[in-house]
């Protein structure tokens, strides 16, 4: 604690990452990382990008980026218009909380979802109120009133639970004067986007990322899709911020990962199959698991702690995410590793609940 801090610095209580150990032979399933290496079309196209040309600033707006996004929408009438680029979803999602969620009336958000969003609200002095999952963890759309901007996680994390596209068309139509943003960091491996109704609701902004189904987590590369008005006063925070905030290397591997959708659809393929084994393996060991729609799963053994299980594991060299919070104390979140991985994590637990 320093004297020459601001004010509202003493006050903010800042994001808890997943940890990132430096401990060789970890089987590392804590962060929601893909286990599949990136593109290889995307490798080249950022190994051809360490040019001379780095000596120059890329291209502010990135339109290359939202031209390819654009593209792969094509069939929804996206265009470059639609489209904010950022450094990872977290930038994109700090712009709009400060440039769209800040009104008069409390943002309202799932009292289970990405921890990021009430250290945003203290970061920005944005009032918000949690609004409870229902007994089945699910979002109930009908306990979203009385407040003004909404933002949840579709699917919602650390739940993995989707809300099917037709209730958030429901919602949308519901709340016609408020802005809904739809956080789809993991819609990739379940459900479908919400970007389709983009050209249909001017007050919608889905924001998605290239870390989980595109395997860039360590490029930092995120979007945001929704009527050109909301992208219009994202550009307006984002210029008011840094007007360099994607790299070249970052732009050309990008672009390259969006293009080649016949690996990003293989490795989607393979993640949701292991995925789908890993929830059948831990129910017949006993685990209640919650059917997930991402690339990890919600787990909870009702004769053994969850804080004593990752702890086992972790003296095995397995890492999971487990959160000391009110009603998931009791759940793990797993990653979906490889199918090495998820073996290896099996034998782990047999080993762990026989004792």
């Amino acid at each position: 604690m320093s004297r020459f801090w601001s004010p509202v610095v003493h006050t903010l209580t800042p994001y808890t990452p997943g940890e990132q150990p430096k401990i060789t032979n970890l089987i590392k399933l804590n962060t929601n990382e893909n286990p599949y290496g990136p593109s290889p079309k995307a490798i080249s196209a950022m190994q051809a990008a360490v040019n001379d040309f780095l000596r120059l600033y890329p291209d502010p707006n990135g339109d290359v980026l939202k031209d390819a996004v654009a593209h792969f929408h094509r069939a929804d009438g996206i265009t470059r218009a639609n489209v904010f680029v950022g450094n990872s979803s977290d930038e994109v999602l700090a712009h709009t909380f400060q440039a769209l969620l800040k009104h008069d009336a409390p943002l309202l958000f799932p009292d289970i979802s990405y921890s990021f969003y009430p250290v945003y609200c203290g970061l920005y002095g944005i009032e918000y109120r949690s609004v409870p999952l229902n007994d089945a963890f699910a979002i109930d759309t009908n306990d979203y009133t009385g407040g003004g901007a909404i933002i949840f996680p579709n699917p919602n994390a650390p739940t993995g639970i989707l809300l099917p596209l037709a209730q958030i068309e429901a919602l949308l139509k519901a709340h016609p004067n408020q802005v809904l943003v739809v956080d789809e960091a993991y819609i990739d491996f379940g459900g479908s986007s919400a970007i389709a109704l983009v050209n249909r609701f001017n007050n919608l902004l889905v924001v998605q990322t290239l870390s989980k189904s595109r395997s860039l987590a360590g490029l930092r590369v995120g979007f945001a899709v929704g009527h050109a008005d909301l992208i219009a006063g994202l550009e307006r925070v984002k210029n008011s911020f840094n007007s360099y905030p994607l790299d070249r290397i970052a732009l050309a591997g990008a672009v390259a990962a969006i293009e080649d959708t016949a690996y990003f659809n293989q490795t989607c393929t393979a993640i949701n199959t292991t995925r789908d084994t890993l929830t059948q393996q831990l129910s017949q060991l006993g685990f209640e698991v919650l059917p997930s729609h991402a690339n990890f799963v919600f787990a909870s053994h009702p004769q053994r702690d969850a804080a004593e299980l990752a702890q086992a594991l972790r003296e095995r060299a397995i890492l999971v995410r487990h959160f000391k919070l009110p009603r998931i104390e009791q759940f793990l979140r797993i990653s979906i590793g490889s199918d090495a991985e998820s073996a290896a994590l099996i034998a782990a637990l047999q080993t762990i609940l026989k004792a």
